[in-house]
């Protein structure tokens, strides 16, 4: 059979049976895409009839599933289980502590610092809001109030505008940098004593990997840590959890934390427990559409090998990670792509824990030299072999851009790669999502964003992601020099002469 195909962001139960009806209806009316699907989803059953329940069962297959019963309770159990965050500026307005726990806690949905500071002068301006209910009690980390409100019926009990237990509004809020770490350990101690679960968590707009107490601790993600820092008490809090029974092996996490050098929270996973086991109760919920612990960690070490953080693959091999493919190499080798992105430190941790050592052709040793700088090599390289390079792997100028290697880039602009190049600076460039100067101006590095100014690069262009200008990218990443000295360039664009 195919791939299974994953369910959409929020699965609609009464959308999976329209569809199921409609794809009953176009397979009996002869319908050709419909009867391909039932004969790649059902082979035994194909060139008969097509009933409703078979149907649906070709439905559950496409998605995964055994049958159509085991995709519904699947279905009602994301349904329990999603958090659709709040979206704008402003909450609603109708009750000042749902305000404030609004404004106080990452949504992971247009994150602001702004959210925050409105947040905690909510709070200066109402400081009984800290006390006016257990969710409060826990976010603000009051000791005394928690152990006033907290019992065997509140202490998990959902509530505020998420619908949270109280502990992961402690876990995500972010309105006090400066919160007592002390108090923060005893208030969630209290609530684990009187039965608050270490593992809760929900379902960010229905999908798979949980955002959980953990996640929200260990904080960080694609918005970066200034919009969405770590939780102030983040290691003796996390800490805390695991020992009291949350599982190590969360997936979110992983990925939230991924994007930075700092490996203090797989440190602490590993020493609890991060890659054995079977995934917890989140697995058991979730099944085949949540990564097994091995998977999650073949996807970090991908990552890691990617972006040149040999600090992590040494921590990932140490700690018995396999060294095979995940999520972005797949069946590449994984020392092979160490080695092509001129990373030899890496391609010796691999090598010493049983990877076989890699063979460069001559085009993949010369996209070696540009990105570890030897600018030797890449003057001597002639132009038929520079011309290749350029062919088959212009858009790793991007992924150079991305992880701040701005000797590699210059080197390989003078390969002759072009600098309005696009490509996808996660994942090996080949994906046309975004030019080098979006990468600099996200990353706040004003001096590879003036070197590809003037090497040319057309600060106009839009990403085919976002529809955003480098200037937008430096607006959202919060980097408003940057921002403003881009949108200059912007506008100055349109007046150049030609060929200027």
């Amino acid at each position: 059979m195919p791939t299974p195909v994953p369910l959409p962001q929020d699965p609609d139960l009464g959308q999976l049976r329209r569809r199921a009806r409609e794809l009953s209806r176009a397979a009996r009316a002869g319908d050709a895409r419909a009867l391909e699907l039932v004969a790649s989803w059902a082979p035994d059953r194909a060139g008969g009839d097509v009933p409703l329940n078979l149907a649906q069962l070709v439905l559950a297959r496409r998605h995964g599933f055994d049958g159509w019963p085991p995709l519904v309770r699947h279905v009602e159990t994301v349904l329990r289980l999603t958090w659709v965050p709040p979206t704008g500026d402003a909450p609603a307005g109708t009750d000042p502590v749902d305000d404030f726990l609004s404004l106080a806690c990452l949504r992971y949905d247009g994150d602001d610092p702004a959210h925050a500071r409105a947040a905690a002068a909510l709070l200066t301006a109402h400081p009984e809001i800290g006390s006016a209910s257990v969710h409060a009690a826990a976010a603000t980390a009051d000791v005394d109030a928690l152990r006033r409100l907290a019992g065997p019926g509140t202490a998990d009990a959902e509530g505020g505008p998420n619908r949270w237990p109280p502990l992961m509004y402690l876990a995500y809020a972010r309105h006090d940098p400066h919160i007592d770490v002390a108090a923060v350990v005893e208030a969630a101690t209290v609530l684990l004593d009187h039965g608050a679960d270490p593992d809760a968590g929900r379902l960010w707009h229905g999908l798979p990997s949980p955002f959980t107490v953990l996640t929200g601790v260990f904080g960080e993600g694609e918005g970066g840590p200034v919009a969405q820092p770590r939780h102030p008490a983040e290691q003796p809090l996390a800490r805390l959890l695991l020992e009291r029974g949350a599982d190590p092996n969360d997936a979110q996490t992983l990925y939230n934390r991924m994007f930075g050098a700092d490996d203090s929270h797989l440190e602490l996973l590993f020493a609890h427990g991060l890659g054995r086991a079977d995934g917890g109760v989140w697995q058991q919920r979730l099944g085949h559409t949540l990564s097994t612990p091995a998977r999650m960690l073949a996807d970090q070490l991908d990552w890691a090998v990617l972006h040149g953080l040999t600090a992590r693959v040494q921590l990932l091999a140490r700690n018995g990670v396999a060294i095979r493919g995940g999520r972005w190499l797949g069946e590449t080798s994984v020392a092979g792509t160490a080695a092509r992105l001129g990373y030899p430190e890496i391609v010796e941790v691999l090598v010493a824990h049983g990877a076989p050592r890699p063979e460069l052709t001559a085009v993949d040793a010369l996209l070696a030299a540009a990105l570890s700088g030897d600018a030797a090599a890449v003057a001597a390289a002639p132009d038929a072999l520079r011309a290749q390079v350029v062919a088959d792997h212009a858009g790793v100028v991007v992924v150079a851009a991305a992880d701040g290697r701005d000797r590699a880039v210059e080197l390989l602009l003078e390969l002759g790669v072009p600098v309005d190049t696009s490509g996808r600076g996660d994942a090996g460039g080949h994906q046309r999502w975004n030019t080098a100067l979006h990468e600099a101006a996200f990353r706040d590095d004003e001096a590879l964003a003036t070197l590809l100014l003037d090497r040319g690069a057309d600060p106009t262009v839009r990403d085919a992601r976002f529809d955003a200008t480098p200037a937008g990218w430096a607006a959202h990443a919060g980097h408003t020099r940057l921002a403003e000295m881009l949108s200059g360039h912007e506008s100055r664009w349109g007046t150049r002469a030609p060929g200027a």
